[in-house]
């Protein structure tokens, strides 16, 4: 049975975000508001969590999860970024993108792409995740929560408690949009290309100069 937090968005209440912490470290995958929508979110390091969230999003390991990131300094531990890539993530970070990058060692394998060795990473400005992420104290691996077999993204934390209660381990209440990130993939600029949008969604491409 999934446990329900029902925060305060602007105060969220720390005993609530360190309960909902610690379901995560030991393995429990919870639905999170995000500023595009809701998403899945477990541990990086744990494979069973990891397996679970493909499990209920319906996704095999060709299909990339992003980790969510408090701010640009934590991303870069986990993705190879040069000064070009910099100056258009800091463009658009925190905000509702997804950016593909070239994964660091620091990302697990079975995480990153199994071919390209590539991740996505988000920044998202959503002041209740941010503080989730403050509690967890590490960044956590994601995917937008999008049912198997159904196109559109969740943004309703009743009815995700209602269908999804004995899968999930926790539900996070929050305001958010129904409408997925803008992926865009950076990692042809490492070798002088250029940033292509592969999924338009509530991000602005405008705001990157795309």
């Amino acid at each position: 049975m999934a446990q329900f937090f029902d925060l305060h968005p602007e105060n969220p209440q720390l005993r609530l975000l360190r309960q909902a912490a610690e379901l995560l470290r030991q393995g429990g995958v919870l639905a999170v508001p995000t500023d595009s929508s809701y998403a899945l979110a477990c541990h990086l390091d744990d494979k069973a969590a990891v397996d679970r969230l493909r499990q209920l999003r319906g996704v095999d390991e060709r299909h990339h999860l992003t980790l969510l990131c408090r701010d640009l300094s934590e991303l870069s531990n986990y993705a190879r970024v040069d000064n070009r890539q910099y100056r258009l993530l800091k463009n658009a970070t925190p905000g509702p993108y997804t950016f593909i990058l070239e994964a660091t060692r620091e990302v697990p394998r079975r995480v990153s792409h199994p071919q390209r060795k590539t991740i996505g990473l988000r920044v998202p400005d959503h002041h209740v995740l941010q503080q989730l992420l403050e509690a967890h104290a590490e960044p956590l691996l994601a995917t937008t929560f999008i049912p198997p077999h159904e196109s559109h993204p969740l943004n309703d934390a009743e009815e995700i408690r209602r269908r999804f209660q004995s899968q999930l381990a926790g539900v996070i209440a929050g305001t958010c949009p129904d409408e997925p990130t803008t992926v865009v993939d950076m990692t042809a600029m490492g070798t002088g290309g250029d940033a292509v949008i592969t999924r338009h969604g509530r991000g602005d491409p405008g705001r990157l100069g795309l």
